[in-house]
């Protein structure tokens, strides 16, 4: 039995976990923890699950497929954490061509998805929370929602140790043990060494710091997040209020529905800032009052909401938006899972398959997207807009 170590359990290393497992593989995960670890994107309350890419259909019909994996889940395990609200994408302006939310609409509606245009009376009337005058075009995909990300997370970790795998959770890797150009393990913090037949680099953020030739590809990206109670709590929840997205293309404004105890989860995506995870991670000081002029033109009901949470999210973007799925060209015997860009918990269910086939060099109809590459060969357009980031 190969013997796989996984470093990371964020959702690109628990996926993968949960999948070798199935397939025989003698799989140990290393992490700081806890797990969910609070510092790690994949976690927080929620995460948003849309199949809107503007033009790209390729990500579109990876999600058709994810989520018939999230509807597999929800059945299975008898507690629904993904939550079917739809999203609202709205724009300030009239959707137009070569437009994100344009382009959206169009290849929804070329496959048939029923997605519904908006209008400003049709916001007044069924979303009465929007300050409907400011965003007059758009339109109610009502497939997609929100995820449980931190619940997700547990649960696959569950799944995982149910199936005979290993979690080490106290453990950080800072380095790999290699012989004749072969990855053969990895040396932890304080200085144990774990071998294997392969290892998996899915540390999320810190993964350019453990492979360092990654640094200019990949780098860490921090976004802020904060949560509001919202009043009155009947306007900010389904059906009245599902997972939004406000001219997000130009402003990078995103939300979630209220939970029951009032909680409503707000983001931006935005250019973000480059620090070291292992820093501080303090909410920027302005962040705030950003929000705040946010809901004046867009959630009036929201202004003076009470801010309860906020923390930093970090991204770990890749020059061009896709992930890092892939074998390390040079050094045999190690994989790389990571560059989830702000968009990878949404595609979970898909992600593990894909991790273990990349594993056992099998073709994968998605891999070539996520294949090592130099970005002065290849640029893709791309359109994100939520988070590992959410």
């Amino acid at each position: 039995m190969k013997k796989v170590i996984i470093v990371g359990a964020g959702i690109f290393g628990i996926t993968g976990a949960v999948e070798l497992i199935a397939r025989g593989y003698d799989v140990h995960v290393m992490d700081p923890g806890p797990i969910p670890h609070p510092d790690a994107s994949s976690t927080d309350i929620s995460k948003v699950l849309r199949m809107d890419y503007g033009a790209d259909g390729f990500y579109l019909d990876l999600m058709v497929r994810a989520f018939s994996g999230w509807d597999t889940w929800n059945a299975q395990w008898g507690d629904p954490l993904y939550h079917e609200t739809g999203v609202l994408v709205l724009t300030r302006q009239e959707m137009r061509p070569s437009g994100f939310e344009y382009e959206s609409y169009q290849q929804l509606t070329g496959r048939g998805v029923p997605v519904e245009r908006m209008t400003i009376e049709k916001l007044k009337a069924r979303f009465p929370a929007w300050n409907a005058e400011s965003y007059p075009d758009g339109y109610f995909n009502p497939r997609g929602g929100w995820v449980e990300s931190g619940r997700v997370v547990k649960k696959l970790t569950d799944i995982f140790t149910r199936l005979g795998g290993k979690i080490h959770e106290g453990v950080r890797i800072t380095g790999w043990l290699e012989k004749k150009g072969r990855i053969t393990g990895a040396i932890s913090a304080h200085g144990k060494k774990y071998t294997a037949d392969v290892c998996i680099l899915a540390a999320g953020a810190w993964t350019p710091s453990l492979h360092p030739d990654l640094s200019g590809v990949m780098w860490p990206v921090a976004q802020d997040v904060l949560h509001f109670v919202a009043n009155p709590i009947e306007r900010f929840r389904p059906p009245a209020f599902p997972v939004f997205t406000a001219d997000v293309s130009r402003t990078g404004w995103y939300g979630f529905p209220a939970l029951a105890d009032g909680t409503i989860k707000i983001a931006n995506h935005g250019a973000g800032r480059r620090i070291d995870p292992g820093g501080e991670r303090d909410v920027l000081p302005e962040t705030e009052l950003k929000f705040r002029n946010f809901f004046a033109h867009t959630f009036p009901d929201l202004l003076n909401a009470p801010k309860i949470h906020s923390r930093v999210c970090f991204y770990t973007d890749t020059f061009d938006g896709d992930f890092w799925i892939d074998q390390d060209p040079v050094r045999e015997g190690l994989i790389v899972a990571s560059g989830g860009s702000g968009h990878a918990f949404k595609f979970a269910p898909v992600l593990g398959p894909l991790i273990a086939d990349v594993v056992e060099r099998k073709p994968h109809p998605t891999a070539s997207r996520f294949a090592w590459r130099d970005p002065g060969i290849r640029k893709t357009e791309f359109a994100r807009f939520e988070g590992e980031k959410t």
